[in-house]
């Protein structure tokens, strides 16, 4: 299934939009998965970068209470660390904290997938393009170009990770558990 995904983004003219196609038609399913092991397992063994980064994507704007505009960047993925809330279903009583930890997860996820998508297309408009326009790029290894929404600054990150300890503090109502300031330590 996963290397027929892959391909399908490959095969249309136009990455983006097939990517954002299949992920439309996938995200419903995802939200329906009761596992996390079963969730994980189908996002972490998806070959399409792309299509992963889309998938989180649309999780996390699904997640958050007031969805943002900005294209997916560094920025965004900030975003959505300081709006995200957790509505996964969940088949068991999975306490808050697990919830939180899942989440991260994701975000750690979605953050390697989009540096793997930025270094296999090194300029954004060229996910516009088919593989074989994308060939010349690929032989040249052409540096990645940023997104406007790429320049962040060690500030900006140190800020929104205190936010985010400080909401799970006040939801938690008790110590960090240890896999969570790992996962941030990671994420930073």
């Amino acid at each position: 299934l996963q290397r027929m995904l892959s391909i399908a983004v490959e095969v249309d003219k136009s990455p983006n939009c097939s990517s954002c196609k299949i992920a439309d038609v996938i995200f419903p399913f995802i939200l329906n998965i009761p596992l996390r092991s079963q969730r994980e397992a189908f996002l972490n063994t998806m070959e399409s970068q792309l299509l992963r980064c889309k998938l989180l994507d649309l999780l996390f704007q699904h997640s958050c209470d007031v969805p943002t505009t900005l294209p997916l960047s560094l920025s965004k993925i900030l975003y959505f660390l300081s709006h995200s809330s957790v509505l996964l279903r969940y088949q068991d009583e999975t306490a808050t904290w697990q919830r939180w930890d899942e989440m991260l997860q994701y975000l750690s996820l979605l953050l390697l997938s989009y540096q793997n998508v930025m270094l296999a297309f090194p300029l954004a408009e060229h996910l516009w393009s088919s593989l074989n326009d994308r060939m010349d790029l690929i032989i040249q290894k052409a540096k990645p170009k940023l997104q406007d929404g790429d320049d962040i600054s060690h500030l900006e990150i140190q800020l929104k990770i205190e936010d985010f300890i400080s909401q799970m503090e006040q939801v938690l109502g008790q110590p960090f558990p240890l896999q969570i300031m790992e996962k941030l330590c990671m994420l930073r």
